[in-house]
């Protein structure tokens, strides 16, 4: 196994040496040499087979078959079967005519080697497997034999033990969770990259409620021959993703991870959520991936010198992709924010966690003030925070953003609004939507209550929204940390 290449340690995290970090605990699998650096055949392709198709609802290659077959061109495979949905099934790849793009193997771990010899002798040069009992469950005889056969015939995979992948613009998905109990994102600029298939389905699930448009999810399980390095190094080059967010447990190839983070980081914002910081979550890791996690403190520092932007909560993971998605395009002079609110204590709450979190309240200006006092009402203090009161309207929302959005000493706009009050209609949603689109300033609302309305509403116009202050201002450090040096 290489050893993580020398670095230098962060200042909190003195007297740690990166290379004496083991990554890993078992002898390392020699990776399957590339012909093509691009992944793109993985995402782009068009004939597909799908080996342990089924026509029993629920079984894991009845869904895998339902939700490409009719979007791509798709062969079942399964030997006891004749057809599925209408479909000629067959027996082996071998009897199938066509060349195949891909293979996706949907079966017992046991019969997993065999299979790869097939498509190994059909030249098919790339396979996802999902089929898991391998490695993670202490098999390591069958990994070994995985193995032998992947490298045999040249085969790329990503798996076994995975949950798939999923490209929001080419409508690839063989993500083996059906779509009526995980509903899918739409397209956007984030892609995902998450070791964990179960902690994969879950990003999947919240950035469908949030409304975050993905293009490309991939999970990779025990990383075979493909790992994070080969995903990152792939997505820096793609043209649709402007954000990448990694959950990752382990690094199998430190010292190439390394270079590729921090070269990959250079031209996109890379947002990771590390599995396994703590002693105890690092034995979860290796029963749960065959792997050791590694020191926590040790990855802080890599992650810190390649320029990637650490989070330490799920919730933590959307928000900073949703800002970097959104709001990269805007040359921010510095971390002055201006907090509009129609509560005062919502507004105080807001104001001591940017100060928490080394952030400034803006000291507006002269001219913004006298803006203020002349069009809101005479009980309203033309400071910030703005707070409309609760008696508050959509216009003043209107005169408040209007305000900063002039203001040269606010450049990152805080908008509460507390929809329960009652002159306060969805068109609230309108009125920041047009502010937004004026693409001044970054915007962001904190919303939150029984009633979704509004918040749906804001989500459809593409307003960016947090449900708690400590989230969202979180997300904001992230953010211009990165953007602000």
């Amino acid at each position: 196994m290489k050893k993580m290449k020398k670095v230098k340690a962060v200042k909190k995290v003195k007297k740690i040496k990166v290379q004496k970090v083991k990554i890993v605990k078992e002898k390392p699998i020699k990776s399957v040499p590339k012909k093509s650096s691009t992944l793109d055949i993985f995402f782009k392709a068009e004939k597909i087979a799908v080996i342990g198709a089924s026509h029993e609802i629920g079984k894991v290659g009845n869904v895998i078959f339902r939700n490409l077959y009719q979007r791509k061109t798709v062969y079942p495979v399964n030997p006891n079967a004749s057809e599925i949905f209408h479909v000629k099934c067959y027996k082996s790849v071998l009897e199938i005519e066509d060349s195949i793009d891909l293979a996706i193997i949907a079966i017992k771990a046991d019969f997993v080697p065999a299979a790869v010899e097939e498509c190994g002798k059909k030249k098919i040069k790339n396979v996802i497997i999902v089929s898991a009992g391998f490695k993670e469950v202490g098999n390591n005889v069958l990994e070994k034999k995985l193995h032998d056969a992947l490298e045999k015939y040249g085969i790329r995979c990503i798996g076994p033990n995975c949950l798939g992948i999923l490209d929001s613009y080419t409508e690839l998905d063989c993500i083996f969770l059906s779509k009526q109990k995980l509903k899918r994102p739409g397209q956007g600029g984030i892609s995902f990259i998450s070791q964990s298939g179960a902690l994969g389905g879950m990003i999947l699930d919240m950035a469908s409620q949030k409304r975050y448009g993905i293009t490309k999810f991939i999970s990779y399980g025990n990383a075979m021959n493909l790992n994070e390095c080969d995903f990152l190094e792939y997505l820096g080059k793609d043209p649709e993703t402007r954000v990448i967010c990694l959950y990752v447990e382990q690094i199998k190839d430190g010292e190439r991870f390394f270079s590729v983070a921090k070269e990959v980081s250079k031209t996109k914002p890379i947002i990771v959520f590390k599995g396994g910081m703590t002693q105890e979550g690092s034995k979860a890791v290796l029963s749960h991936t065959g792997s050791l996690a590694g020191d926590g403190r040790i990855y802080q520092g890599v992650f810190k010198q390649t320029g990637l932007i650490q989070v330490n909560r799920l919730e933590d993971l959307f928000g900073a992709a949703g800002l970097f998605e959104k709001f990269s395009k805007f040359n921010i002079r510095d971390k002055r924010m201006g907090i509009i609110t129609n509560g005062g204590g919502i507004g105080i709450v807001c104001a001591d966690n940017i100060i928490k979190n080394d952030l400034k309240i803006a000291e507006i200006e002269t001219s913004t003030r006298a803006f203020l006092k002349k069009n809101l009402p005479q009980t309203i203090n033309a400071t910030n925070p703005i707070d409309l009161m609760g008696d508050t309207t959509d216009e003043r929302y209107k005169i408040a953003l209007d305000a900063y959005l002039q203001d040269k000493n606010v450049d990152f706009i805080l908008v509460v609004v507390l929809y329960q009050t009652p002159l306060v209609t969805e068109g609230v949603a309108e009125v920041i939507a047009q502010a937004a689109s004026l693409n001044k300033k970054p915007i962001i609302v904190l919303t939150s209550g029984s009633e979704q309305g509004i918040l749906n509403r804001l989500e459809d116009k593409g307003i960016l929204c947090f449900e708690f202050p400590e989230e969202a201002i979180e997300a904001v450090k992230k953010f211009l940390d990165s953007k602000v040096r």
